[in-house]
């Protein structure tokens, strides 16, 4: 497996991670525990160093999933989590909390390092923005715990530009985790220019459109009502009949390199830039060994570019979130 840096810090991570977050929580009800600490050890087997988890994937049970699968491999792997949120009053509002207060953000970490069974987390996002807390403060509190040995590494996920470039002046951020993919390319306008000029890596979350650009999804596939995607207008069967156009152009591609439409688009987003880290998520070894596999796929930048001029031809239908979920990214 290539390895590659994340930011000016030091970072170094399998150029494919694996998003662990379908393990415990949103593509409906939670995994065996064991088939997934199976899969999670297969990941290092095959050359995956990187792993995303958060507090709020179950809540706290993929944390606790991901520190007992690694256990045996302490100081092979990066584990990355996130703080941000809490529960709030109510099961319907249960951890829909955003808050980055510094008093709570320790308290995170302390009960983090415990669930993932580690000394200290190699990269700690802030989850999302928090409105009512300084950014500076956000860092100000990262930086202590890295001072105290307890954090390596600071990042963030769907921050804007200015929030971006003010948590790095306070302490160095080594990635921001945003959605990228070739049916989300929003990043392309201003953010990924600006992690280049400031030497930030990017770890793309859902680099498969959760799941449709592998073209396993159609307009007729059931979502249960437990699978979040089934919340989402661009998982509306009228979205996804529209979107398949998306799905055509990437097998096209895939016949002519004799790889799967998902190897086709995680190795359009390898070939964006030599710092960008996609996570996909999975919880079949299958899947996990054609994920891997993108990293073989040969794109030529004549490639790269027939197939970024293509996909921009193609217009895509629904909104990535519904508007609420919406308004927690890119302050």
């Amino acid at each position: 497996m290539q390895k590659r840096a994340l930011g000016q810090t030091g970072l170094q991570v399998s150029a494919l991670g694996l998003g662990c977050m379908g393990m415990s929580w949103s593509y409906g009800p939670p995994k065996d525990k064991q088939e997934m600490i199976q899969l999670l050890r297969a990941a290092v087997e095959r050359g995956v160093t990187f792993f995303d988890t958060a507090e709020v994937y179950g809540p706290l049970v993929n944390e606790e999933l991901v520190g007992e699968a690694l256990a045996p491999f302490k100081g092979e792997v990066v584990i990355a989590t996130k703080f941000g949120f809490q529960a709030g009053r109510g099961d319907t509002n249960r951890w829909s909390v955003v808050t980055s207060d510094p008093k709570h953000l320790k308290q995170v970490a302390e009960a983090s390092l415990k669930r993932l069974r580690v000394e200290a987390i190699d990269l700690f996002y802030q989850h999302r923005v928090d409105p009512n807390v300084p950014i500076e403060d956000v860092a100000g509190a990262v930086k202590e715990l890295i001072q105290e040995g307890k954090v390596k590494h600071f990042g963030l996920s769907e921050a804007g530009a200015q929030t971006i470039r003010r948590a790095h002046a306070v302490l160095p951020l080594a990635a921001l985790q945003s959605e990228y993919s070739l049916w989300h390319r929003t990043p392309e306008q201003e953010i990924i220019p600006l992690l280049e000029e400031l030497g930030i890596g990017l770890v793309p979350y859902s680099p498969l459109g959760k799941g449709f650009l592998t073209g396993k999804i159609n307009e007729s596939t059931p979502l249960a009502s437990d699978d979040f995607r089934s919340t989402l207008p661009r998982f509306r069967p009228e979205n996804r009949q529209a979107n398949q156009a998306l799905v055509d152009l990437l097998t096209r591609f895939a016949e002519n390199k004799q790889a799967t439409p998902a190897q086709i688009a995680l190795a359009w987003l390898l070939a964006q830039k030599h710092w960008v880290v996609p996570i996909p998520g999975t919880t079949k070894l299958s899947r996990l060994e054609e994920n891997l596999g993108a990293v073989q796929v040969e794109l030529t930048p004549e490639d790269v570019q027939q197939l970024t001029d293509a996909a921009s031809q193609i217009p895509v239908q629904g909104a990535r979130y519904t508007e609420a979920q919406e308004q927690l990214t890119g302050r």
